[in-house]
């Protein structure tokens, strides 16, 4: 068979989501976030900066949790796997052999 070599671009994943950036999934949580936004921001007509900061909350978290990163998707995908990570008992399985036992092993045969 002919040595022909297939290169991936690096992009190519970037083809299934929409705008080369956002999931269904992203798009659907940032909608309802900046619904609720909106809608607090309507229906709370107080004056004070409090009650304003409080209405835009959901927009700016929901904002912030579908930003693009480096080397993860997004904030959100980051957030996942470090609670992950930190979460789950990890345990590491002993494939070699220890130097102290060795030892103890020669002392009972002499």
């Amino acid at each position: 068979m002919n040595d022909r070599r297939f290169l991936i671009p690096a992009n190519a994943k970037r083809g299934l989501l929409i705008f080369s950036f956002f999931r269904p999934f992203d798009l659907i949580l940032f909608g309802t976030g900046m619904l609720i936004s909106i809608l607090l921001l309507v229906l709370v007509s107080s004056n004070s900066t409090i009650a304003l900061i409080c209405s835009c909350l959901p927009g700016a978290l929901v904002s912030l949790l579908v930003f693009p990163i480096p080397n993860y998707h997004n904030v959100m995908e980051a957030l996942i796997s470090l609670i992950e990570f930190y979460g789950n008992r990890r345990q590491y399985k002993w494939k070699g052999w220890c130097m102290y036992e060795q030892f103890i092993q020669d002392d009972k045969k002499n």
